[in-house]
Parts: structure tokens; sequence; C-alpha cells
């Protein structure tokens, strides 16, 4: 298997050093970035496997640094933070987090997510190959499965990966009706620590993005009761 890189972005040096330890015991390659400007700038000067990012940073945050990734990337990122508030998780989920850990954490279970997403990610590849190329119409949207790009009356509309990856599985699926918990299972994956506000989180932001009225949805509906569902016009 390829060396997988990480990139570990927090302001305590002690906490940083002793993930990246951790981190090389098992084989992978450790960058370290120690406030919000220099994590971005590693972000984008080098492709990452995943990146641990400290929501409390010096220059930018963390929200801003995750926020500011993914306009060009949509490598993982879980989200390190030292309150335990649901809020700050949610923040965190919608500037496109893929995970969250709250500190204090025990490296076991930093390295058990770590490889738990690298694992759906990897899958996600292989599964996906089935898809590549493949384009998908519905009225004036266009879903391009190979590019992970989506298109509304030929302006694209900038997503997050999960946030494609929730459209994309809702478009290939028209019609269909799939629960917030069963949307959790095949975008997040069974082993995600999070629960169902997740699904919900995200299907506003996406709803924002790309709905000209969210409370009026005509591509993501819902099914009062049951889940949600993508319109096939």
């Amino acid at each position: 298997m390829a060396e997988k890189r990480v990139l570990v972005v927090d302001d305590e040096k002690l906490i940083v050093k002793g993930i990246r330890f951790s981190l090389e015991q098992d084989n992978m390659m450790v960058d370290c970035a120690y406030d919000g400007e220099e994590a971005l700038q590693y972000a984008m000067n080098n492709k990452y496997d995943m990146i641990l990012l400290d929501v409390m940073l010096p220059k930018l945050n963390g929200f801003e640094v995750c926020q500011q990734i993914r306009e060009f990337s949509d490598v993982p990122i879980i989200m390190l933070t030292a309150k335990g508030e649901d809020m700050d998780k949610i923040l965190g989920l919608e500037y496109g987090a893929d995970d969250y850990i709250t500190k204090p954490f025990n490296i076991l279970e930093v390295k058990a997510r770590i490889k738990a997403i690298m694992r759906r990610t990897a899958s996600k590849k292989a599964s996906g190959a089935g898809t590549a190329g493949k384009i998908v119409e519905s009225g004036d949207m266009r879903l391009d499965c190979e590019g992970r790009r989506v298109y509304i009356s030929g302006r694209e509309i900038g997503l997050t990966a999960k946030e494609f990856e929730v459209l994309e599985l809702l478009m290939l699926n028209a019609n269909k009706v799939y629960s917030r918990e069963s949307l959790l299972h095949l975008v997040w994956g069974s082993d995600y620590p999070g629960d169902v506000r997740t699904v919900d989180v995200h299907i506003r932001r996406l709803r924002e993005k790309i709905e000209n009225n969210p409370s009026e949805p005509r591509y993501v509906h819902t099914k009062w009761g049951v889940g949600y569902y993508f319109f096939n016009e």
C-alpha cells in the first residue's frame, strides 16, 4: 500500500509531536503546521491523504482554514476541538469537515478514525470506477461523476466532497427515498461516530447552494417522517 501523507495542524507543539510520533510508527509521512496560514500553505502546495485540523489556531482559525481548503480540495479533514459542544461539531461539518474529535483524545482513537476515513475514501474511489465518465442530467442540472462537478444552467456550483456525494447518491437513484440513517451509513460509513444531524446539516447546505428557494426545493425533497429524495423531472 502506498505510504499515506498526513498534515497535522495545532498550535500546541506537544500535541503535534505526540500525534506525529504515533502516526510515523504506522509508516505515515507527517507534515506539521502551527497556525492557520501555515496550514493553508501546506495544503495548497502538497497532496495529503488526511488533514488533522485544530479549531483554535493563530492567524486563521480551523473553520476558516477548512472552508478555504474546500475551495480547491476534497482531502478528508478531521477537526480537533477542545470543546464538546454540539455547535462546534456542527460548524466544522458545515465548513466541510469529514469528522471531529474532542480533546482530550486517545491517540488510538485518532488513528482508528484516520484509518476508517482512509478506507472509506479508497472504497469510494473503487466503487466510483463504474460511474467514471458518467454524466447525469435532470432539468437544468448536470452532474459530472468523474470530474465531481455540478452545473446548473451551465454555471458550476461549488460543493464540498460530502455535499457532492450526497447529491450524487440521490441523483443516481432519483425518486428513491433514503432515510437519514441510510444516507449516514452510505455516505459517511458504518463506523462514522456522528449522528443523523450530520445529514440534515449537509442537506440544508446543499439546498442553499442548488435551490433558488431552499424552503421550496426543486431538486432535493423531504418525504416527511421518512427521509430525502431527488425529484427527477
